[in-house]
């Protein structure tokens, strides 16, 4: 009597859970997903990372911080030899709008020539090359220096009003965008895109019955799930609470600042091979006028 009461103890208790086959569904590892990272953003390459690097949760994200193998010598044969690239989607991206003389008369007063190129250089002014240079407090150079930042023009279409990205390290953005929007005297927000908290806690419901729920009932939810389009969860970026606006104008300029964090990809080729992989990867759209 002992052994058998003992055996009906030790019995195992019916999986409540699916199969692995089914937890592997595309629409059941984005509702996953979009849990996993409310904390600490994602970058696109995240899951390549992941299952190679140690990673480490910094400036709201989670980044590979080092590898779990012997790869340097692959790494460095990459870069001599080939191709190697890196992932810098983490840095933030500031856009600037409006009209080109506006927008240097101001910037002027946050960065010297005395430290090398500035945003009204020639060959960065056309758009055509990247620039680099250390941004400081308005009228304060050569004190209290925010940081070094990138930038690119996008290139003139005949139009007065011109486009400027500014691509800063995480660390630094809020500072910098807070000397920006002091300048240019940008105070009221252009738009809010804020996301709806109850539509996306609805959405993240659904899916995650779909994961829970047992029986009939299950395989029902199911054929509805795999027609169902699976919905990513736009919570920001790591440096950026999502019910904050995201652009702001200024009322006397036009002058228009937006933060496109996590909106524009950047990824960093080294090697000789980089340009034989851009041009085998990138085809040129065909542009058509009407």
């Amino acid at each position: 009597k002992k052994q058998a009461e003992k055996a009906v103890h030790q019995k195992k208790e019916q999986s409540k859970t699916k199969c692995r086959k089914a937890r592997r569904r595309h629409i059941n590892l984005v509702a996953e997903f979009n849990h996993r990272q409310r904390k600490n953003i994602w970058l696109e390459t995240h899951i390549w990372h992941a299952k190679r690097f140690h990673m480490v949760k910094k400036w709201g994200y989670c980044l590979g911080n080092s590898p779990t193998e012997k790869s340097y010598r692959a790494c460095y044969r990459a870069m001599t030899k080939h191709c190697l690239l890196q992932d810098l989607s983490y840095y933030c991206c500031l856009e600037l709008k409006g009209k080109e003389n506006e927008l240097l008369k101001q910037l002027a007063r946050i960065c010297s020539i005395d430290t090398g190129l500035t945003f009204q250089d020639a060959c960065c002014l056309s758009g055509r090359f990247e620039g680099s240079l250390n941004l400081y407090r308005a009228d304060r150079y050569p004190e209290d220096m925010l940081g070094p930042v990138t930038f690119i023009w996008k290139p003139r279409d005949g139009s007065e009003n011109r486009q400027l990205w500014i691509w800063v390290h995480p660390a630094l953005k809020q500072d910098i965008l807070r000397e920006l929007k002091a300048i240019f005297q940008c105070t009221e927000p252009e738009e809010m895109c804020i996301t709806d908290p109850v539509t996306t806690s609805v959405q993240e419901k659904k899916q995650v019955e779909v994961v829970t729920s047992l029986g009939n009932k299950r395989k029902k939810e199911d054929k509805e799930g795999e027609k169902a389009v699976p919905v990513k969860k736009i919570i920001g970026d790591g440096t950026r609470d999502p019910f904050q606006p995201y652009s702001w104008v200024a009322q006397t300029t036009g002058i228009a600042i937006s933060d496109r964090s996590m909106e524009i990809l950047r990824y960093r080729l080294i090697g000789p091979l980089s340009h034989s992989v851009l041009t085998e990867t990138l085809k040129a759209a065909s542009v058509q006028t009407v």
